[in-house]
C-alpha cells in the first residue's frame, strides 16, 4: 500500500459555511489544478468542473490505491468527522482501524460514506450537515483529493435513518395505496431537497421490488405493491422527484427481492421465477427506473437460477449484472452492491473474495464491507496479480466520478446553513407529508358502520397494542401518538402498550381497562395465528365494546382478525402515518386508500380475502 499521509485537522469548525470562492478553489486544487486557478482568480474556479476528458485525465493521474478507494462506500462511527465521541472512536478502531472519518478517508481514499442512525451519524440536521462538510473537507485537503459521495437509506416508512425535525413521509406500500404518481414525485422532491441540504447526495431509494409474497420478511411494506405496472409507475415518479432535487436515486434490489420468504440479511434467498415470469413480474420497475434516468441500481444478495444457475448471488453474477442489467436492459449508470456485511452474499465466499467477484460481475460501488481493510487489500491484490485489470477498475471509477460531477460535487460539495434552515422540516414540507398520508390510509373492514368514531357517541377511547420502535428512534410510540392525536380531535384517549406478543396477564389488564372505555383501538404489527395479538383482539371483541384495529405495518393482519368489526391499514408506524390514521378514525378525513396487494385467507392461502384495489369509504 502506498504511504498516504494522515489528514490534518481543519482550522474551520464543522458546520461553518465556507465562503464560495474558497470552497471551489479548494476543490479544484484537489483535482490538481491549483496553480492555474490561483493565477486565474476566483472566476476561473467557478468553471473548474472537469468535462468528460477531464474526468478521464483525473483517473489517469490517480494511483491504484486511490482508484480502489473510490469504489468503496463504508460506514464510519460518529457525529463528527474529526472529533467523534470516545465510544465512536473505540468502535472505529475496532472495526475500521482508524479513529475518525477523516483518518478513514486519508488511509483508504474511500469514494463514499453511508450514514446510519446506529453509527451516530444522524443526530439532527445541523450536525448532519457539519459531518458532511467535515468529510468533504478531509478528502479535499488531500493531494488529488476528490469529493465524497455521501449516502443513506431514507426510504421512509419502515426504513429511515434521519428523523424529526426532517420531514418523514409514509412508506412505499402506503404510497402504493394512494396510487398517486404526483405524490410519489412530491415525496422524492421534498426528501431529496432535505437530504441534499444536509450534504447527502445519494439515497438508496426507491424500493423497486414487487412484493408478491405476504410472508416476505425483508421487503413487505417497503414495496409499492404487488402489481408490476403500478410499482413501475411509482418507482419512475419517485426517481424523478429525487433526481430533480439533485440527489441520486437508487432502485433496489436487482433483479428483484419481492418473492422470497428468506431475509438476505440473515440467509440466502432463492427466487424460483422462470425467465418469462421474471420479465413479466420483476423487471418492469427496473425498466421504468432506467427509462427515468436512474443514477444508481442496487444488487440483491439472492439467487435466481433461471437467470444464472451457477449458484451465486446476483451481486456476484456476471450474467445478471453485465449480461442482463447492462446488456439487455441497457443500463450504464452506477451499480452498487447491497451491504456486503449481509449473510446472503457471505454464505459461499469469504469476505476477501466477495468484493473481487462483485467487480468481476460488473459492480461499481462496494457497499459497507464487514472488514474494509481486508476488502480493500483484496481488490488491490487482484489487480496486481492480474485477476482484475486496471482498465476494469478505471471503468467503475469513471462511472463514480461521472455521478459525482452530475450531482454537482465538483462544483460545490459543501452545505449552506441558510439552505438547510429554509429546507429541512419546513411547515410546507410537513403539511405535504400529512396530506399524502391522509390519501393512503385504507379502510379494510367496517361492519355496522363502527367507523368513524364520534366524540359524542364514544368519548372515551382506549388505545392498546403493539409499539414497535420507530425506524429513526425519534417518533412514537404508536399507541401514545394515536391517543394524543385522538385527544386533539375531541376524544378522551388513553394509551396502554401491550407489545407484539402480549402474555395472558397483559391481555387481562387490557380487557379490564376496556371496561371504562366507550371504544377500543388496537394497533397491530405482523399478527400471526395463535399469537398474543390475535388473542388480545378476540378478548377485547368479547367485551362487547366497539373495537377497531389499525395495522401499523402489513395490511395482511386483517386476515388474522376475523372478529374485529373495523380494520384500518396504515402501512407504517411513524408519526405521519399514525396521525393520519387518527384523523380517519375520528372522521376528520375520509379513507381514500386502496389495497396495493391482495390479502389471502388465513385458513386458505390459495383464496383471496381482499383483492388489490379493495378499500371502503364512509357512508355519506
Amino acid at each position: 500500500m502506498a504511504d498516504i499521509p494522515d489528514v490534518m485537522s481543519s482550522p474551520v469548525p464543522e458546520g461553518a459555511h465556507v465562503p464560495e470562492p474558497s470552497r471551489r478553489t479548494l476543490l479544484a486544487a484537489g483535482a490538481g489544478t491549483a496553480a492555474a486557478l490561483a493565477a486565474a482568480g476566483p472566476a476561473a474556479a467557478r468553471t473548474a468542473v472537469p468535462d468528460a476528458d477531464g474526468l478521464r485525465t483525473l483517473v489517469s493521474r490517480m494511483s491504484l490505491e486511490e482508484k480502489v478507494g473510490q469504489l468503496f462506500v463504508t460506514r464510519v462511527y460518529g457525529h463528527s468527522a474529526t472529533a467523534p465521541d470516545q465510544a465512536d472512536v473505540d468502535a472505529n478502531l475496532k472495526e475500521l482501524g482508524v479513529r475518525t472519518a477523516a483518518e478513514l478517508i486519508a488511509k483508504y481514499r474511500v469514494g463514499g460514506v453511508i450514514y446510519f442512525a446506529w453509527a451516530h451519524n444522524t443526530r439532527d440536521p445541523h450536525q448532519i450537515a457539519g459531518l458532511s462538510d467535515g468529510i468533504q473537507r478531509a478528502s479535499l485537503e488531500l493531494e488529488r483529493g476528490l469529493p465524497v459521495l455521501i449516502s443513506t437509506d431514507q426510504e421512509h416508512g419502515a426504513v429511515a435513518r434521519i428523523g424529526a425535525p426532517a420531514t418523514l413521509f409514509p412508506g412505499a406500500m402506503a404510497i402504493g395505496a394512494g396510487g398517486s404518481r404526483a405524490d410519489a414525485r412530491t415525496l422524492g422532491r421534498i426528501s431529496g431537497a432535505e437530504l441534499r441540504a444536509m450534504g447527502i447526495r445519494q439515497d438508496y431509494a426507491p424500493d423497486a421490488d414487487v412484493n408478491v409474497d405476504p410472508a416476505n420478511p425483508v421487503i413487505g411494506v417497503r414495496s409499492f405493491g404487488s402489481e408490476p405496472r403500478a410499482v413501475a409507475a411509482l418507482v419512475a415518479a419517485e426517481v424523478a422527484g429525487y433526481q430533480g432535487s439533485g440527489v441520486a436515486a437508487c432502485a433496489k434490489h436487482f433483479p428483484g427481492h419481492g418473492d422470497t420468504a428468506v431475509d438476505s440479511h440473515t440467509g440466502f434467498p432463492v427466487i424460483t421465477h422462470s425467465r418469462a415470469e421474471w420479465a413479466e413480474l420483476d423487471a418492469p420497475p427496473f425498466r421504468a427506473a432506467i427509462a427515468a434516468g436512474i443514477d444508481s441500481i442496487m444488487t440483491a444478495h439472492l439467487m435466481v437460477p433461471a437467470l444464472d444457475d451457477a449458484g451465486d448471488p446476483a451481486t456476484l453474477s456476471r450474467p445478471i449484472l453485465t449480461g442482463l442489467l447492462r446488456g439487455e436492459l441497457g443500463y450504464d449508470g452506477v451499480v452498487v452492491t447491497d451491504s456486503l456485511a449481509m449473510e446472503g452474499v457471505r454464505t459461499k465466499y469469504g469476505d476477501d473474495r466477495v468484493p473481487v467477484l462483485a467487480l468481476k460481475a460488473g459492480v461499481d460501488q462496494l457497499l459497507n464491507p464487514p472488514d474494509l481493510d481486508l476488502a480493500w487489500h483484496a481488490v488491490l491484490t487482484a489487480v496486481r496479480e492480474g485477476e482484475l485489470t486496471e482498465a476494469r477498475i478505471d471503468e467503475s471509477v469513471l462511472r463514480v466520478l461521472r455521478l459525482k460531477r452530475r450531482l454537482g460535487l465538483f462544483r460545490d460539495p459543501y452545505t449552506s446553513r441558510r439552505e438547510l434552515d429554509r429546507t429541512v422540516g419546513t411547515r410546507a414540507h410537513l403539511a405535504a407529508a400529512d396530506r399524502i398520508a391522509e390519501r393512503t390510509t385504507t379502510l379494510l373492514v367496517n361492519e355496522d358502520a363502527v367507523l368513524p368514531l364520534s366524540p359524542r357517541r364514544t368519548p372515551k377511547v382506549l388505545v392498546v397494542g403493539a409499539d414497535p420502535a420507530s425506524p429513526t428512534g425519534t417518533t412514537g410510540p404508536p399507541t401514545g401518538v394515536l391517543a394524543t392525536a385522538l385527544t386533539e380531535l375531541g376524544f378522551t384517549a388513553t394509551a396502554l402498550s401491550t407489545g407484539t406478543a402480549p402474555a395472558a396477564a397483559v391481555v387481562a389488564r387490557a380487557v379490564a381497562a376496556a371496561g371504562a372505555a366507550d371504544a377500543v383501538v388496537i394497533t397491530t404489527y405482523n399478527v400471526t395465528a395463535g399469537s398474543g395479538q390475535a388473542a388480545l383482539a378476540r378478548e377485547l371483541v368479547a367485551t362487547g365494546k366497539p373495537v377497531v384495529a389499525v395495522a401499523v405495518r402489513n395490511p395482511y393482519d386483517v386476515a388474522q382478525l376475523p372478529g374485529v368489526p373495523a380494520v384500518l391499514a396504515a402501512y407504517g408506524w411513524t408519526d405521519v402515518e399514525v396521525r393520519a390514521a387518527a384523523r380517519v378514525l375520528g372522521g376528520r378525513v375520509r379513507p381514500r386508500g386502496r389495497l396495493p396487494v391482495p390479502v389471502v385467507r388465513a385458513d386458505d392461502p390459495a383464496t383471496v380475502l381482499l383483492p388489490v384495489g379493495h378499500g371502503l369509504a364512509y357512508r355519506t
